[in-house]
């Protein structure tokens, strides 16, 4: 079982319009309504792959059950702590072209539920064949927050990725994280390097197994302990790129627990995203074009 954690959760709202313009009137064509947060969205993508998996994270206010009950409907396996603070929403409008998002910041939790969210971890670890902790932090949250996940798993020996943003990436390279995911923009934010592969290194020197980059369209370059490699989709797929990168935590966590070779991980992950761009909302891929995709994504050692 890969058990997944949201520091952050949110309550996806999508609407979908012709043509966003900004400044004017849209009849929106169809709206969803989903429980959101990056490691939700891992934990979606692993049960539609039929990967057993538990999603853990703090729910609160009428959002919170809202998204608890959305959960419940698409029988995703949970374990959900109930807070004080409210759960947040996320906005994507999405037409032909784009998507455009408005992510709120998720209100502070106190101490004492933080490490209450950490003892239901705990709990759940020895049942867990890989961790993944995924996603923003509320605000007012301890830099160590995803640091302690990490070290909690090492602690049970189950290897942990971990795809988060600031100081907690900082944070969770020192616990010693076995994957972390940043994309170019988190990387650049928190390493001074003359380029990608340069700023990986430095995470990795600082205690990352690997580090794998989200380069978006263009796929993904790996720095692990075994060599680097970049992997590139065959050809461009468009659509909703919301939850792409989730796609690519779960493929890269599933890719720890088969014990598969590094390239293998990497066509996965490359596979699994670009066939999320192709599906409606984030945390669903569309399986007939990863079956497509999976065997002509270009894997090439740098």
């Amino acid at each position: 079982m890969i058990l997944t954690v949201t520091p952050n959760p949110a309550l996806d709202v999508s609407y979908r319009v012709a043509r966003l313009v900004p400044g004017t009137a849209h009849r929106v064509r169809s709206v969803r309504e989903r429980a959101g947060g990056k490691g939700f969205n891992v934990s979606r993508v692993l049960h539609e792959m039929g990967i057993a998996t538990l999603a853990v994270g703090p729910v609160g206010g009428v959002l919170g059950e809202s998204l608890r009950a959305d959960l419940v409907a698409s029988e995703v396996p949970h374990a959900l702590l109930v807070v004080d603070a409210p759960t947040r929403m996320t906005v994507a409008v999405v037409d032909d072209e784009d998507a455009t998002l408005f992510n709120e910041a998720g209100a502070a939790l106190l101490d004492t539920e933080w490490d209450r969210l950490l003892d239901l971890v705990r709990a759940r670890l020895p049942e867990a064949s890989a961790l993944v902790c995924s996603g923003s932090l509320p605000q007012a949250t301890p830099r160590d927050t995803c640091a302690r996940v990490v070290e909690a798993a090492r602690d049970a020996g189950v290897p942990v990725v971990v795809d988060t943003s600031g100081a907690a990436l900082l944070a969770a390279a020192e616990a010693g994280a076995d994957v972390l995911k940043p994309n170019a923009a988190e990387l650049a934010e928190v390493v001074d390097a003359s380029d990608a592969v340069a700023g990986a290194e430095r995470l990795r020197s600082m205690g990352a197994g690997a580090v794998v980059l989200s380069l978006g369209p263009e796929g993904v370059v790996a720095v692990t302990g075994e060599g680097r490699w970049r992997a590139v989709p065959p050809f461009p797929v468009r659509g909703n790129p919301t939850g792409a990168g989730d796609a690519a935590v779960a493929a890269l966590a599933n890719g720890l627990v088969e014990q598969s070779s590094w390239p293998m991980r990497l066509r996965a992950a490359v596979a699994w995203s670009a066939a999320a761009v192709a599906a409606p909302v984030a945390g669903s891929v569309d399986v007939p074009l990863l079956r497509r995709l999976h065997d002509e994504v270009r894997v090439e050692p740098l």
